[in-house]
């Protein structure tokens, strides 16, 4: 019989030696303390160990050593990602680059930034602006998220609706492959086509090809102040048709945000930010007319006539800086409501991220109102409405049984009336483990032999990720 090999005892005696010291631990407690990210009800298995890896070395060595012994890795950054992508599985070593975190350096002349992985969005963003330089791309977890994880989900946020996603911003990015080999993809230059677009292939592959130790991003100058507006309507419907409408005219706001009617009361129980009660939903609308300022004003204008014609109770805007710094961070006040309304009635939520087609979000909201009926659930639903990207979240009682089978349920409800209306099953918080499943269903067979193909080519040992985004393909 063949002996089962203590991969423990090797992995601290073969590995330990080749790593920055104190980078490798297996105490068991630490290392449960990192097996999981955000995501609820993800399966979370019992890992190995933990490499906190500071240098590239110690990521070449990590999977230059499992990949020798046929162990998996699961890579991870600030963990505060909502689909089970970082979470452990049985017998894995768990890679955290989220020490590897400085800017590396700020090119004005070329208007890139070369980073690590581990770096926080929102502290890039702070370093940049004294440059006069701006990294648009804002996930609702700016001041959590890491730029690695960012990539790893091709995350958008408020301001991509204008500016576009992660992936719109990445010139190179240099990965560690699963053998530890240590390349670079993509070029630092504003062009380049020599050869296949194999950067482009890691945004958003969520750790399953390769680890990002290195990106260059695209910078553009620092955002102009915009004007912001805000409208009301009777019913979360007639905002998603003003929405549909108005960017159907050729608008290019800046941000264009909707909370519907259980949004916004679920804000008004978090705290004191002056939302209209009474109102069925709210459109948060920013312009900054790329700097001209008669510009932005003429598409606040045509917002408000948009939001009239589609029978807004109220609309309203503001040009001073503080009131639209004030609605901003109500915006993104929206999960933590969620969380304290969550932890109060039963300690559950499924936040879901399916991307529509603007036209069909009317039809969507209808649909979303036939499953509240049916399950007697709590939904709350906020979106980046300019780009069709809705966040529905599920609230339930984790202690019944019948209320979780019915959250479930309605969770892959919503799902399913995404892709029947011509949508997405997730829109920038990734596949991870929650909608694997999913993502089998969502692509054809054409299109499922294609990513088992790319998968085999970076990844043939399986070992990178495993159980996550490729597990039903």
């Amino acid at each position: 019989m063949t002996a089962v090999p203590d991969h423990g005892a090797l992995l601290r005696a073969e590995l330990t030696p080749q790593l920055t010291d104190g980078a490798l631990t297996s105490d068991p407690d630490v290392v449960a303390s990192f097996a999981r990210d955000e995501a609820p009800f993800a399966t979370v298995g019992q890992a190995l160990a933990l490499v906190r890896a500071r240098t590239v070395q110690d990521v070449q060595a990590t999977l230059r050593w499992a990949s020798e012994h046929r162990v998996p890795v699961v890579p991870q950054g600030a963990r505060s990602g909502i689909s089970g992508g970082a979470n452990a599985v049985d017998g894995c070593i768990l890679l955290s680059v989220e020490r590897m975190d400085r800017i590396l350096r700020i090119d004005a002349a070329e208007q890139t930034v070369t980073v690590e992985p581990g770096i926080i969005n929102q502290d890039l963003k702070d370093a940049l602006a004294p440059h006069g330089l701006s990294y648009p791309p804002d996930p609702g977890s700016v001041a959590l998220s890491s730029i690695g994880g960012n990539l790893a989900t091709n995350a958008g946020g408020l301001c991509c609706v204008k500016y576009g996603v992660t992936r719109d911003y990445v010139r190179q990015v240099a990965v560690v492959l699963a053998d530890g080999t240590l390349t670079r993809l993509g070029s630092t230059t504003a062009k380049g086509v020599a050869g296949l677009d194999l950067c482009g292939l890691f945004v958003g592959s969520e750790g399953t090809l390769g680890i990002i130790v290195e990106a260059t991003l695209r910078l553009i100058p620092l955002l102009p102040p915009p004007l912001t507006a805000v409208a009301t309507f009777p019913g979360a419907r007639e905002a998603a048709q003003a929405v549909a409408e108005f960017m159907g005219s050729g608008a290019r706001p800046s941000m264009m945000e909707s909370l519907d009617r259980a949004s916004i009361d679920l804000l008004n129980r978090f705290g004191d930010f002056g939302l209209d009660g009474q109102a069925g939903a709210l459109l948060l609308m920013q312009s900054n007319g790329d700097g001209v300022a008669a510009e932005a004003a003429r598409e606040v204008s045509a917002f408000a006539a948009v939001a009239e014609r589609n029978g807004a109770l109220d609309v309203a805007f503001s040009e001073d800086p503080e009131d639209s710094d004030a609605l901003v961070a109500t915006r993104r006040m929206a999960q933590p409501a969620f969380e304290r309304y969550s932890t109060e009635h039963g300690g559950g939520q499924l936040l879901d991220d399916v991307c529509l087609p603007r036209t069909a979000i009317p039809e969507f909201y209808d649909r979303l109102d036939a499953i509240r009926a049916r399950t007697g659930l709590m939904i709350a639903v906020v979106a980046h409405a300019g780009d069709g990207n809705v966040h529905p979240s599920v609230f339930f009682d984790t202690t019944d049984e019948a209320s979780v089978r019915r959250a479930h349920e309605a969770f892959d409800e919503i799902m399913a009336i995404g892709l029947e209306l011509g949508g997405t099953i997730t829109g920038e918080h990734g596949v991870g483990s929650l909608k694997a499943a999913w993502l089998a269903r969502e692509l054809d067979e054409g299109s499922r032999r294609l990513h088992r193909a790319v998968k085999d080519a970076f990844d043939p040992l399986g070992i990178l990720n495993p159980g996550k985004q490729f597990a039903a393909l």
